[in-house]
């Protein structure tokens, strides 16, 4: 099953990269998506990083063929 993977900010940064497909071979959940593209990131704080599927911020939705996952770093601004 093939997810695209959006990558934003100092996630993007640390990766090297915007965007990946990835082709998932078990059922995952985001938030089993999001821990296994920051681990190997030294991001020091990976738990402030939110996940988003379709739009939709929720780290516990079981990827679907075809699904949009954006890894959100803290935005800051005002």
């Amino acid at each position: 099953m093939k997810v695209t993977v959006k990558y934003f900010g100092l996630v993007a940064e640390a990766k090297g990269t915007n965007e990946e497909v990835l082709n998932l071979t078990a059922p995952t959940t985001a938030f089993e998506l999001k821990q296994k593209c920051l681990s190997p990131l030294a991001i020091v704080d990976q738990d402030s990083v939110q996940v988003a599927v379709n739009q939709n911020l929720d780290e516990n939705i079981i990827l679907k063929e075809g699904d949009e996952v954006a890894l959100l770093p803290p935005f800051a601004g005002g």
